[in-house]
């Protein structure tokens, strides 16, 4: 005997009725209406376990109760009956996202066996969710490596937000891995089919960057020969993933609040609105609580965008994840250099673990890249770059108290101040430049030969 609680959406009396003493005698609790709008009022406002819906009722129909309930977020599996000649509205709504179909006229059997059939889906999809959270395991971070205490309490609450619509802010170090984390949250969300859009708000000049968020109308400025659509466009449906968003000029965040608040974008040139159906996810490796009262990032932006905050800990403070994405970073790139995946040497375990990883997991993975490309597969500690095999900060002076030779120590002084303005600005090199009181040209030709691109 079940004691969940049914709804009967018809709007013929004498079958409400008889479904009615069918479902109570099986247990069941159930309500009925006489169209689609009172079952839709009556299924928000007491929501049911299960739903039982005509296709074809005067007033509101079966398809647009099943649209609207589940536009609510109706959480409540759907059945929808269907009289002879409307089969074919009836397959659309599964298509639409119904559970099954009856086909009128039906006995009481059919009822209770479809009934019972979607508790048992339910309960089927309960199971798994206890499962996999038993283990530790959340849809959609499967690709996320991480053994560590911290590393399981980010994916933890990662995978608590990813099923809804809001906004999340994602810190940590560059290179700490907060991408990986927002295409996790993407994946595990209802909006897995749909786009990710991934952008560096410090990567585009400012004069271009609006324009690449909210796209142009043709003749918009010099140029504009046709119309293009954004970022936003393009992730319509999807998730947009707007990486740096410190860097992002005070002109345009005023923008973007506007955009998070009405859910419109106007492009360049433009005068008209058009609505976006987009999930917002932000990271950066400043500290905005610290940009705000500097006043280079707006307050009512960062209350908007920091729903949630999600921290990323640096790769030195959780040494015991390193030689899992150390595997990880062998099984990846091996395949795409066509050398057979080997395993990770055990004497490199401690070697690597030891490392403090200033450039956290992006630089791990150019370790493992470039020793699989130097070893042809059979790797040893020799193949490890040498600041990683001694321990030592690569952009680090030389500790030599007996050399006090400017021109030899210059370069390496040069090397680390460039290394430390690119971090702090986000690998934005026109505001690194302006740190270092250099032009852009002249930044770049240094990064060339420092090897720092």
């Amino acid at each position: 005997m079940s004691n969940r609680r049914v709804l009967v959406i018809d709007d013929e009396a004498g079958l409400r009725h008889t479904l009615l003493l069918i479902l109570r005698d099986e247990g069941y609790t159930v309500q009925v209406a006489e169209d689609g709008e009172a079952g839709l009022r009556m299924a928000l406002a007491e929501p049911p376990d299960l739903v039982l819906c005509d296709v074809r009722m005067p007033r509101m129909g079966g398809l647009e109760f099943l649209e609207r309930y589940q536009r609510a977020g109706g959480p409540a599996l759907v059945i929808m009956m269907s009289a002879y000649g409307t089969l074919d509205a009836a397959v659309e709504a599964m298509r639409g996202g119904a559970y099954d179909y009856i086909s009128k006229p039906f006995n009481a059997d059919e009822v209770i066996l479809t009934l019972r059939k979607a508790e048992e889906r339910e309960q089927l999809q309960r199971e798994v969710a206890r499962l996999r959270r038993e283990v530790g395991e959340v849809a959609g971070f499967e690709h996320v490596v991480g053994v560590s205490g911290a590393m399981k309490e980010v994916m933890e609450l990662a995978g608590r937000v990813a099923p809804f619509p809001s906004t999340v802010l994602l810190t940590g170090e560059s290179g700490s891995g907060k991408e990986a984390i927002a295409r996790a949250v993407h994946r595990a969300s209802p909006r897995r089919d749909r786009a990710f859009v991934a952008v560096n708000c410090g990567a585009i000049p400012e004069n271009l960057l609006e324009s690449e968020l909210f796209g142009h109308e043709r003749g918009a400025f010099t140029g504009a020969d046709r119309m293009r659509e954004g970022l936003f466009e393009e992730a319509d449906g999807g998730t947009l993933f707007l990486d740096e968003i410190g860097e992002l000029p005070l002109s345009l965040q005023v923008k973007l609040l506007r955009v998070l608040q009405e859910r419109t974008i106007r492009r360049v040139g433009g005068t008209g609105e058009k609505a976006v159906d987009v999930r917002v996810l932000t990271a950066t490796a400043r500290d905005l609580v610290d940009e705000v009262r500097e006043g280079r990032f707006r307050e009512d932006l960062f209350y908007r965008i920091n729903v949630v905050q999600i921290h990323i800990p640096p790769l030195r403070t959780r040494p015991e994840d390193v030689p899992p994405l150390a595997e990880h970073f062998l099984r990846r790139h091996a395949p795409r250099l066509g050398i057979d995946s080997p395993p990770l040497p055990r004497d490199l375990v401690p070697v690597l673990a030891a490392y403090s990883w200033p450039g956290n997991v992006r630089e791990l993975e150019n370790v493992m890249e470039r020793a699989l490309v130097l070893s042809g597969g059979a790797m040893t500690v020799d193949h490890l770059p040498p600041h990683v095999r001694t321990g030592r900060h690569p952009f680090q002076l030389a500790d030599d108290a007996g050399d006090l030779s400017v021109k030899r120590r210059l370069p390496a002084l040069e090397k680390s101040l460039i290394s430390r303005a690119l971090e702090r600005c986000g690998g934005n090199r026109t505001r690194a430049a302006d740190l270092l009181e250099l032009s852009v040209r002249a930044l770049s030709y240094k990064i060339r030969d420092y090897g720092l691109e």
